[in-house]
């Protein structure tokens, strides 16, 4: 169930307000960003949406989860994906970057539809260069040697040319020898080799520095890799914390509420109940979540306190005991609304303690 302070912060985030928002964080520290609004959408789904990266870089820095998904089975990074694939670089910069940066395991999360966000991004030009590190270099080295290569080709036709004009290859018929090497030919001759042989010479030592590089590009590329991954197991783990302290704060919310509402005067001498001032266990949550905050903190690994514990909350819980307690102070419009959750309750407590035996 979503908070009044959780429905303002996405209202903050649909109107792409980023020092509203900056703001409310600064001063709510302890809200959590990590829930779903309309549509099992979180706020960073709307901010990938909407293209707002300054919001998704603030919203990722205060624990948002990349990998919560909405009622289609879509990331966040599915939404920015499908952004960078309608509008270009610079969308996928803004927007599927710092997602990858935060959670590289969001790529390959499955939607509904089968597609994951690296699917979606793999008609991208960019996307193949950044999964083949070293392909831009290779090319630049392919390009080189292709021109060279050109130059080389275009120097020996021009050289023929010239030397066909010029007798080069012309006979002395008089003779029927060919003309002898002078010495002035011979040492151009040599020159020109020894400049090829350079040229050659540089060129694998070009190639052997770029392949340097690209190995220690890619050594770094596996050392960031092991950064995000190292990152994405802290803030996991401080999720489950997260969870856990939240789960115990609703623990002792639930406590306090049915020693407050259980505990009042004689009946008739108070306020009518509505639905909302019973003391659930999760408000607007199911049986289900309800029976888990319950049994939070219980030691179930000692059978008789485990089995004690269950007979109390089966005893507050009983439709019988509760009308007894709170019926002639329920409001009669929520009466029988709150009388079908109290059974609902009821019969899941006395399921746990039939399994408990």
């Amino acid at each position: 169930m979503v908070s009044r302070k959780q429905e303002r912060l996405l209202r903050y985030v649909e109107d792409g307000n980023v020092l509203k928002l900056k703001s409310y964080l600064r001063r709510h520290p302890g809200l959590s960003v990590t829930f779903r609004g309309r549509k099992g959408r979180s706020p960073l789904h709307v901010a990938c949406s909407q293209r707002g990266d300054a919001i998704i870089r603030l919203l990722l820095k205060h624990g948002a989860d990349p990998l919560l998904q909405d009622h289609r089975g879509n990331t966040p990074l599915h939404l920015a994906a499908r952004q960078a694939v309608k509008r270009g670089t610079r969308v996928y910069e803004d927007l599927v970057v710092p997602l990858r940066k935060s959670c590289p395991a969001a790529m390959d999360v499955l939607n509904r539809e089968g597609l994951t966000p690296g699917d979606l991004l793999g008609s991208m030009k960019m996307w193949q260069s950044q999964q083949c590190p070293g392909a831009e270099e290779e090319n630049e080295i392919a390009k080189d040697q292709a021109d060279r290569e050109w130059y080389q080709k275009l120097s020996a036709e021009c050289e023929a040319e010239f030397y066909t004009q010029c007798g080069r290859y012309e006979e002395d018929l008089s003779t029927g020898e060919a003309e002898p090497e002078t010495y002035d030919t011979w040492a151009d001759r040599l020159a020109r080799e020894y400049a090829a042989k350079r040229c050659r010479g540089a060129g694998n030592s070009w190639s052997r520095e770029q392949w340097a590089k690209g190995k220690e590009k890619e050594q770094q590329e596996q050392e960031h890799q092991r950064y995000l991954e190292q990152e994405h197991r802290r803030y996991q783990e401080q999720a489950q914390r997260l969870q856990v302290e939240r789960a115990a704060s609703h623990k002792q919310r639930y406590e306090r509420s049915c020693a407050h509402i259980f505990g009042q005067g004689s009946p008739g001498t108070r306020i009518p109940l509505r639905y909302s001032d019973i003391p659930w266990p999760a408000p607007g949550g199911t049986v289900e979540e309800m029976v888990a905050v319950i049994l939070h903190g219980v030691d179930r690994g000692d059978p008789s306190v485990y089995r004690r514990y269950l007979r109390g909350q089966q005893v507050m819980w009983h439709p019988d005991r509760f009308t007894q307690r709170c019926g002639d102070r329920l409001a009669q419009a929520d009466r029988q609304r709150i009388l079908d959750t109290v059974i609902a309750l009821s019969q899941a407590l006395n399921r746990l303690a039939d399994g408990a035996r």
